[in-house]
């Protein structure tokens, strides 16, 4: 059966009727964005009562439970601003009004699992005679009421959110994974992906509007909002990737892209979730996860770090790619290969010099490929891959085997292969990596790549974003595929 790392949100596998295509990445580190710059013109949005609701995967570089703030929706003039944001693990909801001060939730609650998908819904309904319920945040379909900070805002306050240039504070930035100000800049940039993003003027909506809970499993799901969305409501499904800020609500408020290109659409979403690096699962600081946690690097210390994937099988065949940057010199550098848990270690071969760690238990494998040559626990099997080459991994847990291949040309596909075990019962794998200190590596299991995809290869059952086409029979790691196979 296959297994979710950490906290195991179900939220991410969907069983139901509606389907969401695609998703947004966006890495802070790039400055990614959506924006609406709000001038003198026009009229001010509702700024008494509206709603919020957006699936997000949150993949932070950090894992501290306190920073970095990373916001999902943000307003902001030369004097306020407004938020919806991961504050390190927490999830904070804020307006800060240079007329009305700070009205602010922030949940008690720490948001760690970077394997799954969550719904979050922000609703302002300030004209409320009921002083706890002008602010209100759903997560996963429940009613958050435990708060580290719960200051509720005046009755009649006005939001920052829907602001527009009232002639004193200069032109309101609204914008959609960051924060922007005119004198500051870009900052608090989200990582990870963003889904089903709506906003729904003049209306206090519950969770309910856009998800529910699937009838055999518990778990919550997305279901289709069929409500209006007011004058300046907006719906982004990013399924355009031509034009990722469009309005799909029919109102045509779209939104313009910063940093943003076609490249960064993904298939990663709330009801196909894929698995990603694990930045909780790792042997050192260093090493940082980028792009949608399928870029992983290091940025100081010394020697190697190993980082874990999230999702992990106990049977059936999978399909991922990696792709090395450098030159030369780097090809001893990385390193890619699997790993296993606690309970079913892969033996380790004193042959095999390079580290891939079994991050909770410091122990190592050697089952890798890596540059020039490449040692496969110690068999002295070797090919040539240079930098910017792509990397084939096909794992068969079915029957022990695990191959590698470089730009379409497998090695031993289907003639023998490494030899991971003669024992299959109960061994759990994983994905993993490692880097060498000032190295990266980019991994692809399909719901996103860091690296330019030109083939658009998928696996038998159309899932995936593949430079090259799985073998017949192996299939990318995401949940439709697991609960088919794993």
């Amino acid at each position: 059966m296959e297994t979710l790392q950490r906290l195991h949100n179900r939220g991410s596998i969907s069983t139901g009727v509606y389907e969401i295509g695609n998703s947004l990445k966006l890495d802070s580190a790039n400055s990614e964005y959506l924006y609406i710059h709000r001038d003198a013109s026009g009229s001010d949005w509702n700024r008494l009562l509206w709603t919020a609701s957006m699936w997000v995967k949150h993949m932070p570089t950090e894992s501290s439970s306190t920073s970095p703030k990373e916001r999902m929706f943000g307003a902001a003039d030369a004097q306020s601003d407004f938020d919806i944001r991961f504050r390190g693990q927490p999830i904070g909801f804020r307006n800060n009004s240079d007329v009305d001060g700070v009205a602010e939730l922030r949940t008690s609650a720490l948001y760690r699992d970077y394997s799954a998908w969550y719904h979050i819904v922000a609703v302002w309904d300030t004209a409320n005679g009921t002083a706890g319920n002008r602010m209100r945040l759903y997560v996963n379909g429940e009613e958050v009421t435990d708060f580290s900070t719960d200051t509720q805002p005046s009755q009649n306050e006005k939001s920052i959110w829907g602001k527009k240039n009232d002639g004193t504070d200069g032109n309101v930035a609204h914008t959609i994974g960051a924060y922007y100000n005119a004198s500051t800049g870009f900052a608090q940039g989200f990582n990870g992906y963003m889904a089903e993003v709506h906003w729904v003027e003049g209306q206090a909506l519950a969770a309910s509007d856009f998800g529910e809970y699937d009838s055999d499993t518990g778990i919550w799901i997305p279901k289709e909002y069929e409500g209006s969305y007011g004058t300046n409501g907006f719906y982004l499904d990013f399924s355009n990737s031509g034009s990722l800020g469009a309005d799909a609500s029919g109102n045509g408020n779209n939104w313009s892209l910063n940093n943003i290109t076609a490249a960064d659409q993904a298939t990663d979403t709330p009801t196909n979730n894929f698995c990603t690096m694990n930045a909780l699962d790792r042997t050192d600081g260093n090493s940082k996860n980028q792009e949608g946690a399928t870029k992983v690097t290091t940025d100081g210390g010394s020697d190697w770090c190993s980082m874990v994937a999230t999702m992990g099988v106990t049977k059936g065949k999978w399909y991922w790619e990696a792709q090395r940057s450098g030159g030369a010199s780097d090809s001893n550098d990385v390193v890619v290969g699997i790993v296993g848990d606690a309970d079913a270690y892969i033996p380790y071969s004193s042959a095999a010099k390079y580290y891939i760690g079994n991050v909770a238990e410091s122990s190592s494998m050697g089952f890798y490929t890596t540059g020039v040559p490449n040692v496969r626990n110690g068999s002295g099997d070797s090919f040539t891959n240079a930098a910017g080459d792509i990397i084939m991994v096909g794992l068969d847990m079915d029957n022990g085997k695990l191959y590698f291949g470089v730009n379409g040309t497998w090695d031993e596909l289907g003639t023998g292969g490494s030899t991971l075990w003669s024992s299959f019962d109960n061994q759990f794998v994983l994905p993993a990596v490692s880097v060498y200190q000032g190295k990266e590596i980019k991994i692809n299991f399909g719901g996103y790549a860091s690296y330019t995809i030109s083939s658009a290869a998928n696996d038998a059952n159309g899932y995936g974003n593949f430079e090259y086409a799985p073998p017949s029979g192996y299939y990318a790691l995401c949940t439709k595929n697991l609960a088919e196979y794993g």
